[in-house]
């Protein structure tokens, strides 16, 4: 495969590499080698306005923006150098292949693509809460990474809900894997937000058609 550099040269693994992606709350993760040692930083930094997560270096330098476009049926998220939001910075692009998904699947369109009539240059299958997302090329459908369930150490749940693994295929970009990774946890969250809310309006509905009689009349 030939080298496949998005976000920078610096994040090419040479050779296949593994990842211990582990999650400390919604949003936040850290992201090691086999042996443990710090890679990157995913953090949430959400507005009152838009969800966010920033990529950081070992020394907390954003190397990444990814911002949630508001109002927009197909979950579509932008990502940037730095810590811009300038259209001008702009690097990529993710959203949901279809508004409704039997089987998870998201595209990403590099640079100034917007998604609409033009074909993704990536796409995202599988699901975040299962740890079973693989990331292929349009093109060539070669597979560039793979995120799997790590063991449970005697058992420990809490172990594997909260870590995971990503193997990088030779010549890939690993801060673009981990930044796709980042998005479809959003992007994750946000359908079960909207699960509970569609539950909610049902619930209410069927509260206001058959309404509680009261079990004693006198």
């Amino acid at each position: 495969m030939a080298t496949m550099s998005v976000i920078g040269d610096q994040f090419i693994a040479k050779c296949e590499m593994d990842l211990i992606v582990e999650k400390y709350s919604c949003g936040n993760f850290l992201i090691t080698d086999i042996d443990h040692n710090i890679l990157l930083k995913v953090k949430q930094c959400n507005t009152s306005c838009h969800r966010e997560r920033v990529v950081l270096d070992i020394h907390d330098k954003p190397i990444l923006m990814a911002r949630e476009k508001i109002v927009t049926g197909h979950n579509r998220w932008n990502v940037f150098k730095g810590d811009s939001k300038s259209k001008k910075d702009k690097i990529f692009s993710i959203k949901k292949s279809h508004i409704i998904q039997f089987r998870p699947s998201v595209d990403v369109f590099l640079k100034n693509k917007n998604g609409c009539k033009e074909v993704y240059d990536f796409q995202i299958k599988g699901s975040w809460s299962k740890k079973n997302c693989t990331v292929n090329m349009r093109d060539t459908s070669a597979t560039i990474a793979q995120m799997c369930k790590m063991e449970s150490p005697a058992g420990n749940m809490k172990f594997v809900n909260e870590k995971c693994m990503v193997k990088i295929y030779p010549n890939v970009d690993y801060a673009f894997v981990v930044t796709l990774m980042a998005i479809v946890e959003a992007m994750d969250v946000t359908d079960k937000i909207d699960e509970v809310a569609a539950a909610s309006v049902a619930a209410d509905v069927v509260s206001m058609t058959f309404p509680v009689l009261p079990t004693k009349l006198f």
